[in-house]
């Protein structure tokens, strides 16, 4: 099913829907949109028909110049069988040439108040948040510190109780279980819940719980770009595991690259307060103090000097 209909934007943006009625349910399926200057100077060979044409005061203007016989064909033109629809900004008079044309092809002809620079950043950004590409990953998905903290493992590891110690913690809740990510830019990936199962936590012996009924509007949030990958594991004692911090380990998701890290689980280990720590010193990193790497230098520099004191 398409992501996004012509009426989809007349609802968000209160278009006035002026011609072209029955087109009103065709597909979007572009986030780029056209205006189309050299087309209406006749030039159609390259039109991106496909795409929401917005005429502003520069082609309207331009428009009223053409005789009638060639304002007619042009809007012929400008109205195909997969157009999704005709904007007019500024609230600025709709041509009756594009009126009829609309009504014969049943292209929708809208009208915005809006100056044409400002709608179309608007649309261009609702549309790139609608059609960016999804999926979705098994794991629980919580706003720490600001960060967006992606929590994995295998089915009962305990990822949903630690995210309920992060939540009376004073984090926010963003996805239990199954977590819907869109990728809104080259490495901007955008985590949500499924509208069935948003603000709801799952914990095996309690069942389902509401997290914005029982703590407030305040422990949940709808969306979150995720940044930090944490894996829960059952602690294998024959596994070395990183202790200085010094090896940044990477996952894949949708072509970008995040930041993960693995947390070894065991009895006795607080997940909620390593979680928060972790966050916290991935935030520091990002302005540029590594501890790892200047735990490093130091033994170096103090091993350096132990050299120079034997010779």
């Amino acid at each position: 099913m398409p992501k996004v209909r012509t009426r989809d934007i007349i609802e968000k943006f209160s278009l006035e829907l002026i011609s072209g009625e029955e087109g009103i349910d065709r597909p979007i399926t572009t986030s780029d949109i056209s205006r189309p200057g050299i087309e209406m100077a006749g030039y159609f060979d390259y039109y991106p028909a496909e795409r929401i044409q917005l005429l502003g005061k520069t082609e309207l203007s331009f428009f009223k110049q053409l005789d009638e016989d060639a304002r007619i064909t042009r809007v012929e033109k400008l109205c195909t069988d997969i157009t999704p629809a005709i904007i007019i900004t500024r609230e600025m008079e709709v041509p009756k040439e594009l009126i009829e044309a609309s009504e014969r092809k049943s292209v929708p002809v809208l009208r915005s108040p809006l100056k044409t620079t400002r709608f179309s950043s608007r649309l261009t950004n609702f549309l790139e948040g609608k059609l960016a590409p999804t999926t979705a990953v098994h794991g629980v998905l919580v706003d720490v510190y600001g960060i967006g903290v992606l929590i994995t493992g295998k089915s009962g590891v305990g990822k949903s109780e630690t995210a309920l110690e992060l939540v009376k913690r004073g984090h926010r809740l963003v996805a239990d279980d199954c977590v819907e990510i869109r990728k809104e830019d080259q490495d901007i990936l955008i985590g949500s819940a499924p509208e069935l199962i948003e603000h709801l936590l799952e914990i095996r012996g309690l069942g389902i719980i509401n997290v914005m009924t029982l703590f407030g509007a305040g422990a949940v949030r709808s969306h979150k770009r995720i940044t930090l990958v944490i894996d829960l594991e059952l602690w294998d004692p024959n596994k070395q595991y990183d202790r200085l911090g010094l090896d940044e380990e990477k996952v894949n998701i949708m072509d970008t690259e995040i930041t993960k890290i693995t947390v070894p689980v065991r009895p006795g280990r607080n997940l909620a307060v390593i979680i928060e720590v972790a966050a916290m010193n991935f935030r520091l990193k990002r302005m540029g103090v590594n501890a790892a790497l200047q735990f490093t230098n130091r033994l170096s520099d103090a091993i350096e000097d132990g050299d120079h004191e034997d010779v």
